[in-house]
C-alpha cells in the first residue's frame, strides 16, 4: 500500500511537493483575508497563514480531499487570528495601564474621506458583534466562502450558518444606525 499524500492520492501521483503548492497557492489567499480581518494586520496575517501551511506538511497530514484540508487550515487559521487579536488587545490594555495613555483615537476630521470613515464604522460595528456571529460574516464577506464551506469550516450546518449571517448582518445594520443616530 503506497502512502497517499494531502489529498489522498497515492504519492506517485503527481507528488505531494506539487499537490502541497496547489493547495498553498488555491487556499492562501482565502486564508489571508479571513486571518487579516480577525487580526487587523497583514504582517500578523500572513504570519499566521504561513504558520499553519507549516503545520500542516511538518505533520504531513492525509485529507480525504483537497477540500477538507481547506477546511482544516481556515479552522487553524481563524483560530490562530482570534487568540492573536485577543492577545493584542490584553498587551494595549496592559501598556495603556502601565503608562497611563489615554485609549481614545484620535479623530483626523477633515482629512478623512467618507469611504475611509464608514469603511471604519463598519469594522468597529464589524468587532462589536459576538464572536459566533462575527467569524461567519468574516467568512463569507472577506473569506468569499459559500454557506457550505462556511458551514464545513465551523463544524455547523449549512442552515445554521445562513441563519448566523442573517442574523450578523440584521445586527450590523442595527449597530451602524445606533452609531450613526448619535452623530449631530
Amino acid at each position: 500500500m503506497t502512502k497517499e499524500d494531502l489529498t489522498g492520492h497515492p504519492e506517485g501521483q503527481g507528488g505531494q511537493e506539487a499537490e502541497f503548492r496547489r493547495l498553498y497557492d488555491t487556499v492562501f489567499p482565502i486564508l489571508f483575508r479571513v486571518a487579516y480581518r480577525i487580526a487587523g494586520s497583514g504582517e500578523a496575517a500572513e504570519d499566521l497563514c504561513q504558520e499553519a501551511f507549516f503545520r500542516l506538511y511538518e505533520k504531513n497530514m492525509v485529507f480525504p480531499s483537497p477540500d477538507e484540508a481547506k477546511y482544516w487550515l481556515i479552522r487553524v487559521v481563524k483560530n490562530a487570528a482570534l487568540n492573536y487579536a485577543k492577545r493584542k488587545v490584553r498587551e494595549r490594555k496592559a501598556y495603556q495601564k502601565a503608562f497611563r495613555e489615554d485609549a481614545r483615537v484620535a479623530e483626523t476630521g477633515e482629512q478623512q474621506l467618507l469611504k475611509k470613515e464608514s469603511q471604519d464604522e463598519i469594522l468597529k460595528a464589524l468587532e462589536r458583534l459576538p464572536e459566533n456571529l462575527r467569524i461567519v460574516l468574516i467568512l463569507k464577506e472577506y473569506g468569499e466562502l459559500n454557506y457550505k464551506e462556511i458551514g464545513r469550516a465551523l463544524g455547523i450546518s449549512e442552515g445554521n450558518v445562513k441563519v448566523r449571517v442573517f442574523r450578523a448582518r440584521e445586527r450590523l445594520a442595527g449597530l451602524l444606525a445606533e452609531d450613526s443616530s448619535h452623530v449631530s
